[in-house]
This record gives C-alpha cells, structure tokens and sequence, in this order.
C-alpha cells in the first residue's frame, strides 16, 4: 500500500534526468539558505516580544550573576 524502495529510486531517476544533477545541488542550498534565514528571523521576532515575565526573569539573572538589580534599572532609566 505504501512507497516501496523501488519506487523512490525510479521518482529519483526521472528527476534527475529532467533536472540534472548541477540544478538539484544549487536547489538543495538554495531551499537549505532559506530555512536558515527563515529560522533566523523567527528567533529574532521571538526577541523583540519580550513580556513583562521574561523581564523580571532576566533581572533575577542577572542579580544571580553579580549585577546589582538597581544599578541596572538605572542604567535602563539613563538610556
């Protein structure tokens, strides 16, 4: 019922022969580029949306790391 073996190296064969070997590596790295752009700009959108719990962990971060809490909302205030 399902794709045997067989099946997918005949689809295989026929792409490649319409196609070319050269066509489908360049389409390959073209379609590999834009996944990592894609997820690049996903992971920046998910920086910009940062909520007010995100903020108050990253201020307990940071005061566990040696940074005093209100010297950095200060500097936060200054900018």
């Amino acid at each position: 019922m399902g794709i045997s073996i067989w099946q997918l190296l005949i689809i295989l064969a026929i792409v490649l022969v319409l196609f070319g070997a050269k066509r489908l590596s360049t389409l390959g790295s073209d379609l590999g580029s834009a996944v990592k752009g894609f997820k690049k700009a996903v992971h920046d959108e998910e920086g910009k949306d940062v909520g007010p719990e995100q903020k108050i962990e990253s201020q307990q971060d940071s005061s566990e790391q040696g940074v005093d809490s209100e010297a950095a909302s200060k500097e936060k205030d200054q900018t």
